[in-house]
């Protein structure tokens, strides 16, 4: 019987299996407040599934998605702003 082994570095690919980078982490610790209103949303809108939406459950979705849609503001008017004083150096 012959066996196989991996004949090329690709094949077991050691390059992926890194921790995050500084970098990574401040990406996503400045994307964290839209990562949790999109989670409480996501959340607003499980707790319709097995019911029928009353009022209240309209509301929490509404708030919900208004919340993502902030966050989603911010996040984009401080890339814009990092992009335009990034333009000025």
């Amino acid at each position: 019987m012959k066996h196989i082994g991996a004949v090329q570095a690709v094949v077991t690919a050691a390059g992926f299996d890194r921790e995050p980078t500084a970098a990574e982490l401040d990406a996503i610790e400045g994307e964290m407040p839209v990562i949790v209103a999109e989670v409480e949303l996501l959340d607003a809108q499980i707790m319709t599934l097995d019911r029928p939406a009353n009022e209240l459950d309209v509301r929490r979705v509404r708030r919900a998605r208004n919340r993502v849609l902030a966050a989603r503001r911010v996040l984009a008017n401080r890339a814009a702003g990092a992009q335009l004083a990034g333009d000025a150096a």
